[in-house]
């Protein structure tokens, strides 16, 4: 019995590892017998780090394989993964002890087959279409004559060649290459960076900016192609400020690029042809437009004299357009002084009549008149006020009579005091209207004043009268016994005994004969 007690358990005598061994002991069983493998699923999770690690999976219809791509690696794949996307990883199986998981280090992704590559090409086209970058109304015109011309292809290849060529022939254009790799994992980038290159050139530098920007590839199969599906390539394109030309492959291939250019052309030769026009073409066009501007000219030329010739025609000599207001003239000037003589004589008679009607009796007339109705006024207003206050006392006496608790000399008084301010408004309306009619009366009397002789003597004339009566001429003057001549300062009388004998007025003399004007 002792002995069995003593005896170790099953398995107690196996050896004891920590866990870090057993973990390395897995990771270097894996990392020994598979090596460098290549595993073919679809794409499931995708999850791109900030750090720039690259972490999904590859699965089948049982299993799930985890995949990591370091940032160091992620350069390096031709095709980016993304879910849906059938692929062949290549890479090194490991394991992660601190999770207790394994996983492919994958540094090559590759797509299993064209149909896939085509699925996930059309993938990426409704993706970025969906985002606006291959929408017409962004698309620049491409310019008719472009000075410099930005050329992305690779040095080597027959493309540049042939666009070089093609330009020389057509209109030779200054042409500047950007060197970039168009197939292989680098490709996408390097177009990309050359794309922005030439946009962000300054214009008129050193190194001048582009006017045109062609993208050219020669043909191949899809996968060759592949870097302009890319979307950095795409993103560059959509993004450029100067218009770009996408030419790469033949006529039937067809790539991203195409649809966020400005304008695509079937072959790199075909864009040289949409960049630049024919020069001879040009040159002949030139000449016949002048030959045409030419024929114009001289025929609207020609058109216009004779145009001119006929109004020539047509219109009257210089000397019968002037013979009228000649004629007119010389009628004027004839009737001219007349006229005038005319004008003062009747304006001298329109004078007479208003001083006449202006006399001084009429003026006292209309001043005792307004005296007269003042004086009336003043009566009659004398005479309301008197009815108006026996009115109002009228009225005291019979509220006096109704409200017979009023103490007497209380009612008294405010009658009394309702009395003094009626009469005070009375008396200061009748005020304001006597001083209305005041004012009213200094104005005509004013009027008066201006519109008498008496302001005329003021200005050096005299009033003539013989025997009592206004002297109008000499004839009256001359039967006139006694005169006077009233000035502005006082009167002077001629024919009192003492006074001078008035001297007779000098003979007019009688003017020329030739004298026809009073100016």
């Amino acid at each position: 019995m002792s002995d069995l007690i003593d005896d170790p358990l099953p398995g107690q005598n196996m050896p004891e590892y920590t866990v870090s061994e057993i973990s390395g002991e897995v990771k270097r069983t894996l990392e020994g017998n598979f090596g460098r493998v290549r595993v073919r699923g679809e794409v499931g999770r995708v999850f791109k780090a900030r750090s720039g690690h690259l972490y999904y999976d590859v699965k089948d219809d049982k299993n799930v394989l985890a995949c990591t791509t370091w940032k160091g690696q992620v350069a390096g794949l031709s095709v980016e993964p993304e879910e849906g996307l059938e692929v062949v990883v290549t890479g090194r199986l490991t394991a992660f002890g601190a999770q207790s998981k394994y996983n492919l280090n994958v540094d090559e992704v590759a797509v299993a087959g064209q149909g896939a590559l085509m699925a996930l090409l059309e993938k990426r086209r409704k993706a970025l279409a969906a985002e606006g970058l291959f929408d017409e109304g962004r698309k620049r015109p491409i310019p008719y004559l472009p000075e410099i011309i930005g050329v992305v292809t690779s040095p080597s290849g027959a493309v540049i060649r042939d666009i070089l060529h093609r330009l020389r022939d057509r209109f030779p254009r200054k042409v500047l290459i950007w060197p970039v790799a168009v197939q292989g994992q680098s490709s996408a980038a390097e177009v990309a960076r050359a794309i922005a290159g030439f946009n962000a050139l300054t214009p008129g530098g050193a190194l001048p900016r582009p006017d045109l920007i062609i993208v050219a590839r020669g043909g191949g199969s899809i996968e060759d192609l592949w870097g302009f599906n890319e979307e950095i390539v795409v993103r560059a394109a959509a993004a450029s400020e100067i218009p770009l030309i996408s030419a790469v492959g033949h006529e039937t291939d067809t790539t991203l690029i195409d649809f966020a250019s400005d304008k695509r052309a079937p072959t790199p030769t075909a864009a040289a042809e949409l960049a630049v026009p024919v020069r001879l073409d040009l040159l002949a066009w030139l000449d016949g437009q002048s030959a045409r501007l030419s024929h114009a000219l001289s025929s609207g030329v020609e058109r216009r004299g004779q145009r001119l010739r006929d109004l020539g025609r047509a219109l009257p000599r210089v000397d019968s357009l002037l013979d009228g207001p000649r004629q007119r003239l010389d009628v004027w000037g004839e009737r001219l002084p007349a006229a005038l003589i005319r004008s003062v004589q009747m304006r001298r008679v329109r004078l007479s009549d208003a001083a006449g009607a202006l006399r001084p009796a009429a003026l006292r007339g209309k001043l005792r008149d307004q005296g007269q109705r003042l004086t009336q006024t003043g009566e009659r207003l004398g005479h309301a006020l008197g009815a108006r206050t026996e009115r109002g006392r009228e009225r005291y006496d019979a509220m006096s009579a109704r409200f017979g608790r009023v103490e007497p000399h209380e009612a008294l008084q405010r009658r009394r005091e309702d009395l003094t301010r009626l009469s005070d408004r009375f008396g200061q309306v009748g005020a304001r209207q006597i001083k209305d009619w005041r004012d009213r009366l200094d104005a005509l009397d004013r009027l008066r004043e201006t519109l008498s002789y008496k302001a005329t003597l003021e200005r050096g004339y005299a009033v003539v009268r013989g025997d009592g009566d206004l002297i109008k001429s000499a004839a009256a003057a001359g039967r006139a016994q006694n005169l006077e001549i009233e000035f502005a300062d006082g009167v002077h009388k001629v024919g009192q005994p003492g006074a001078p004998a008035p001297k007779k007025p000098a003979k007019p003399q009688t003017p020329p004969g030739d004298q026809g004007s009073l100016f």
